[in-house]
């Protein structure tokens, strides 16, 4: 989970996520370089003793600055476009997780299991000592790590925002409509996510917690929820 002293993007949990941190951290020396490039120009240009009143046209200097900013966008688009299809792509889910955001709270459903669904209400900081402010909850969504899940997010009565950014999770939940994606967590432990649209006085009080376990914990865990 991010905190004050953490100005990068969360370690990513999910291969998607480190793909993602990977070609973040490609465009920023792009833009790095760039920067430094038109700094360069900028300064030469106003501490040098040189003047041109007569110069009507420059082609060469014109396709120069045309050829290289096509370039430097094919560095950038190549892998852009390369995530976007990895992103899209959904091979056949494991399990099947439905949450529904209400104002202003969470509900679930494993689709995959009879009767397990339950609400998710951010935990108020009187209730429990030494809990995450403003982020833990009193059901938890249990996952299994290293499998493919789905999952499906719509609402009841405004526009919410299912949000995990340690996974690259982020998906509208629009009334009325039911959207899809699918992530895939690599390791065990607690992932934080909040509601990412504006949905109403509450909006920052309806967290999301994931928490990864193992497979045989987690069918541990379903045998007892039943």
């Amino acid at each position: 989970m991010a905190t004050w002293s953490n100005f990068n993007l969360q370690n990513g949990a999910s291969p998607l996520m480190e793909q993602m941190i990977f070609f973040h951290d490609h465009t920023l020396i792009i833009l790095l370089m760039i920067t430094i490039l038109v700094m360069y120009l900028m300064m030469n240009l106003f501490f040098n003793k040189f003047i041109n009143r007569f110069l009507l046209e420059g082609q060469m200097i014109e396709l120069i600055w045309t050829i290289l900013p096509a370039i430097t966008l094919i560095f950038i688009a190549l892998p852009s476009l390369r995530l976007l299809y990895l992103l899209d792509e959904l091979n056949n889910p494991l399990i099947t997780l439905k949450s529904i955001g209400h104002q202003w709270y969470w509900s679930y459903e494993y689709s995959d299991f009879k009767n397990i669904e339950f609400d998710s209400y951010m935990i108020n900081e009187t209730e429990k000592i030494n809990n995450f402010r403003l982020l833990d909850v009193d059901n938890r969504i249990v996952l299994p790590m290293n499998n493919q899940i789905r999952i499906l997010v719509t609402a009841t009565d405004v526009i919410h925002s299912w949000t995990i950014p340690s996974l690259g999770v982020k998906v509208d939940a629009n009334p009325g409509r039911l959207n899809q994606t699918n992530f895939f967590i690599n390791r065990p432990g607690m992932f934080f996510g909040q509601c990412s649209e504006i949905c109403g006085a509450n909006h920052s009080f309806m967290p999301i917690v994931i928490e990864s376990i193992s497979m045989n914990n987690f069918i541990n865990w379903i045998n007892n929820y039943s």
